[in-house]
């Protein structure tokens, strides 16, 4: 299994332990299945194990071990994919045992987020948690690639041995060092676009959800409906984390509203520590949003599971008290299920305009389909809800000397009207209070 032509497929198998520590296992399973997939693996068969605790050496007993190479060889499967982190001794062990490539989980996201990537600062932060992640485990790398038929560069099979691994170690931190200088200049530059957004008035809206959840689909609907500029649309895709890059666009919803909808990297249970560090920069859009659509698939079994994901990363990253929609996607697969059935008998305000009986809404969440479009306009309805509702009418009085201040307003307020006289423009319009402050000196009774 050496020949690295696209024709060849890369099957695998998937192990894990369960330890009744996990609740959800089967789900954790499922879904290293679907990361398997969107890496390009075929998976060749799952292969569990119940113990109390993982084995210190190999991660499952020697038994275990001996029936998944026997198994692995049985399917023609090069790869054994395990659902937990694994040790350093832990890979290194198993490749050996195995003789044959062993990746983990956080492996497994690493090459997936690797493949995805597409702007410098996306790639930049990629590679800093992938280099963090090889670096205690460079022996057991080795020992993978030698699986693969051998790489170039600095971890080639070529040399190999002690000599060679610190080699590849000064290599590795002289990298890091540069990308960390690199990613710095990059969030200076991020942080003054958020100021200069700020300074706008613009109101900041971000998409956060489970990876796959609707996110990107939703973004392109919200744009076709209240821009119909393709050129804006973003890659959405059916598969874990179609898109890394994050994406921001301006979004006219009527006369002087607008806001800046952004979307964000998908969440994932267990996402690596340092892909959730090295996106920190990214993801601060969500901390500095006026509003969160936190977006859920509403079709899948363990969306609670998924909920609580996101909630628990939004509180990690210091967003858990933005105003949240909860947009429940994909609510047209389950039309005719009990459970969906009892809930849209029981919400009050359902609306029932288009036949399938969505969209319909129940306090801060809206049940609908990005895909079909079924509760965009009330969807939009909701955002302008609550990003405007505390706007305060105020009448100003603006210098001729000052006149940039009225293209201003007239891209960040809801201007009602604007006469130009005799001791300056005078201006009546609705403004968010957090723009007050900066035109509290020309406003007039």
């Amino acid at each position: 299994m050496t020949d690295n032509t696209e024709s060849i497929v890369k099957r695998a198998v998937l192990v894990g332990v369960n330890t009744g520590r996990d609740p959800d296992f089967e789900i954790s399973m499922k879904e290293l299945s679907g990361l398997a997939e969107a890496c390009g693996y075929e998976v060749a068969g799952t292969s569990c194990q119940n113990l109390t605790r993982v084995e210190i050496s190999t991660y499952i007993g020697k038994g275990k071990l001996q029936e998944l190479k026997t198994f692995m060889e049985a399917t023609d499967a090069g790869t054994a994919i395990f659902l937990n982190t694994l040790t350093p001794s832990q890979l290194s062990n198993l490749c050996t045992e195995l003789d044959s490539e062993v990746l983990d989980k956080t492996g497994l996201i690493l090459n997936i987020f690797s493949e995805r990537a597409r702007t410098v600062e996306a790639k930049m932060q990629v590679e800093s948690a992938r280099l963090k992640y090889m670096l205690p485990r460079l022996s057991g790398l080795r020992k993978n690639l030698s699986r693969q038929g051998g790489t170039g560069g600095s971890m080639s099979n070529k040399g190999s041995g002690e000599k060679q691994t610190e080699l590849d170690r000064r290599h590795i931190e002289r990298r890091l060092a540069d990308l960390r200088r690199g990613l710095e200049s990059v969030e200076r530059e991020r942080e003054t676009q958020r100021r200069r957004r700020q300074r706008e008035g613009m109101p900041l809206v971000a998409l956060v959800g489970y990876t796959n959840a609707g996110k990107s689909t939703l973004m392109n609907k919200i744009l076709e409906y209240c821009d119909s500029s393709e050129e804006k649309a973003v890659l959405a895709k059916d598969m874990l984390f179609a898109t890394l890059d994050t994406t921001v666009r301006r979004v006219q919803t009527g006369k002087g509203r607008g806001f800046l909808l952004s979307d964000t990297v998908g969440f994932i249970h267990d996402l690596p520590h340092d892909l959730v560090k090295a996106f920190r920069s990214t993801l601060e859009e969500a901390k500095t949003a006026d509003l969160l659509l936190h977006v859920v698939d509403y079709s899948d079994d363990s969306r609670e599971r998924q909920i609580k994901v996101t909630e628990d990363t939004l509180k990690e990253l210091g967003a858990s008290d933005i105003p949240v929609i909860y947009v429940m996607n994909k609510a047209d697969r389950v039309l005719t299920s009990d459970e969906f059935l009892k809930d849209a008998s029981a919400y009050e305000n359902r609306t029932e305009k288009r036949e399938g009986g969505l969209p319909f809404i129940r306090g801060n969440s809206i049940y609908m389909s990005a895909k079909s479009g079924e509760g965009i306009e009330e969807l939009i309805s909701m955002i302008n809800s609550k990003l405007f509702e505390d706007w305060l009418s105020v009448k100003l009085l603006v210098p001729y000397s000052e006149g940039r201040i009225e293209n201003e307003l007239r891209n960040s307020a809801l201007t009602d009207s604007v006469e130009y006289r005799k001791e300056g423009i005078y201006i009546k319009c609705s403004i968010g209070k957090r723009l007050l402050g900066r035109y509290r000196e020309y406003i007039i009774d």
